[in-house]
């Protein structure tokens, strides 16, 4: 076996390293029979996620594809494969050495059955990841803080959420709390309008908190379900708006002291290894209980699910796949391992 040396790639990808009774919102049932539906659900992901399929997927069947024994040599093609992919290096180098104990622990040279291992190796990294998003069924209001970065797509991802919990039966109320963006406003106003949900905003420039606070006092006076609400993603430093977001925290707790009940991180998955940094900061600054992570349909660098499976180890709650509002899903491990390798449930 030849050894796997990560020094020199080390080096070179270094810098992209620094950036009560609850009840499920949804059914998990991957491992139940498949209907149609979900046959229908496969083809749509594997539609959108074909960037990551051709770049990733394409590449790794070549690899492996063609030949009856497979050549430890090409781990070094596929070490730069998993990197080129933004799986990261410590990701890459942990893939590699498990997957080349597993090899010569169990003597085989097949490379399917290499092919294989290696496909639950990343549906074991994923699996712990998938825990649906639950609303207790004793909290009224639930509360829903939306945080992450300006551009991460966190103003459609709220009218996105609200939609999907809206046919659970939810009675959700919006709060516009991005008020140094006078265009993240008026989006959830329409937002708003276009799902019959009521939103609760105040001029450009206004106190974030106080709007946020004002909106769960009308979220319990008036009965709702549930209050999401909606944060700046920039300030004039990253520290600024990491103390607003500790003070919009606060405030809510004034009212509520458990809330908020689940603070949800939406990522870019377009951007690669800078998640890691942005999901560390806002982490540290206010505990993330989830993630949403969006625009995979508009990548080629899907693997960066993987790094942030394994580095950050927080529930993946939901993923964005494109514009509409059914491109907005719970996150499926075993489906997502199963589109990316190509391998149909029912074949």
């Amino acid at each position: 076996m030849v050894p796997i040396v990560l020094k020199f790639i080390r080096n070179k990808y270094k810098q992209q390293d620094k950036s009560q009774v609850k009840t499920p919102i949804h059914n998990n049932n991957h491992d139940k029979p498949q209907t149609e539906a979900t046959q229908g659900i496969f083809g749509k992901l594997a539609n959108k996620l074909r960037g990551t399929r051709t770049q990733f997927t394409d590449k790794l069947f070549e690899l492996f594809s063609g030949r009856k024994v497979f050549d430890t040599n090409r781990f070094e093609e596929f070490e730069d494969l998993l990197l080129s992919s933004d799986v990261g290096v410590e990701t890459t180098e942990q893939i590699i050495t498990t997957l080349s104990k597993n090899i010569k622990r169990q003597n085989i040279n097949d490379p399917q059955v290499i092919l294989s291992i290696l496909r639950q190796q990343l549906l074991d990294i994923l699996t712990p990841c998938e825990k649906p998003l639950t609303i207790s069924s004793n909290t009224e209001p639930f509360v829903i803080l939306i945080v992450g970065v300006n551009g991460a797509g966190k103003t459609t991802t709220i009218g996105k959420l609200a939609k999907t919990l809206q046919v659970n039966g939810k009675k959700i109320l919006l709060a516009a709390g991005d008020t140094f963006r006078a265009a993240a406003v008026e989006q959830l106003k329409i937002l708003g309008k276009r799902n019959k949900t009521h939103v609760i905003a105040q001029q450009t420039g206004a106190d974030s908190a106080s709007v946020i606070y004002d909106a769960l006092q009308a979220a319990k006076a008036r009965k709702f379900d549930m209050l999401i609400a909606d944060t700046a993603g920039r300030l004039h430093t990253q520290d600024n708006l990491m103390k607003e977001l500790k003070k919009i925290v606060l405030v809510l707790k004034k009212i509520d002291p458990n809330a908020p009940h689940e603070i949800l991180l939406v990522l870019d998955a377009s951007i690669g290894q800078n998640t890691l940094i942005q999901a560390e900061k806002f982490h540290q600054a206010v505990g993330i209980n989830g993630l949403v992570l969006t625009k995979l349909d508009g990548t080629a660098k899907g693997g960066i699910i993987f790094a942030i499976a394994k580095k950050l180890k927080l529930p993946i709650r939901y993923i964005g796949i494109g514009e509409g509002i059914d491109d907005f899903r719970p996150f499926q491990a075993k489906l997502f391992i199963d589109v990316l390798f190509k391998k149909h449930p029912n074949k």
